[in-house]
């Protein structure tokens, strides 16, 4: 007699939106990308150190493949969480694997067009401390840092980026990434109109547009952080 045995189901395929940082490289000279991303990783909160992180080629028709492999040598040895090589016609998945890198498309996912100007980026205050105002919409691949608190009066686009070493306030629509507190404040806070984040992070500690709680989407809501927990409460 065969008795047969239903083998227990060790793995499952689940959708899950993640959140990854596209990384658009104009130029491969490595002495020149050492020296700017270690600048961009000693100014950047935990959670982008830590971030899986795609290479993009703002010319993959003129990448010769040596100097490819110099570049993502040298972001390894920053220590660059790289998972992935953006495809295209002339980097394949056979290009990203020689580099020991999954392959991904970006098709229709670019913040910024390879044949548009980035968007500008907003400057900084001269001192720490400063609260920087912004009365124009924040669109789409544009980033805005402030050395103190940041307010926004206008919306915040998808794909847009607002970082604070202090507080962000948004007195309209939070779309995009808000992450407050960047040098490890804990005391920051967020404060928005209308909640619609990609991602909102306080010292480090963040949450994804999946995992906002339900009661406080698309409406004004306080974020702050209790320990390594961020609270949510309506704002009134």
């Amino acid at each position: 007699m065969t008795v047969a045995f239903e083998e227990k189901a060790v793995l499952e395929f689940k959708g899950r939106m993640l959140m990854m940082t596209v990384l658009l490289l104009k130029d491969l000279d490595p002495n020149t990308l050492h020296r700017q991303v270690s600048q961009r990783l000693d100014d950047a909160a935990q959670w982008l150190r830590d971030a899986p992180v795609v290479v993009d080629l703002a010319h993959p028709e003129d990448t010769d493949q040596v100097a490819l492999m110099a570049a993502v040598d040298t972001l390894r040895g920053l220590g660059v969480n790289l998972v992935a090589l953006a495809r295209n016609e002339h980097l394949d998945s056979d290009t990203a694997a020689m580099l020991g890198l999954g392959s991904i498309s970006l098709a229709g996912g670019r913040d910024v067009p390879r044949s548009a100007e980035p968007a500008p980026q907003a400057e900084q205050p001269a001192e720490p401390g400063h609260t920087l105002v912004i009365d124009q919409p924040v669109r789409s691949g544009q980033q805005i840092y402030s050395r103190g608190d940041l307010i926004v009066l206008a919306p915040v686009s998808t794909g847009a980026e607002l970082l604070a070493e202090g507080h962000i306030h948004v007195y309209n629509t939070l779309r995009g990434r808000a992450l407050a507190g960047v040098r490890g404040d804990q005391s920051a806070r967020i404060f928005c109109q209308k909640l619609d984040a990609e991602l909102v992070s306080i010292a480090g500690h963040y949450r994804v547009a999946e995992d906002l709680p339900e009661q406080h989407r698309k409406q004004a809501v306080h974020i702050t952080l209790d320990g390594d927990a961020m609270r949510f409460a309506d704002l009134k």
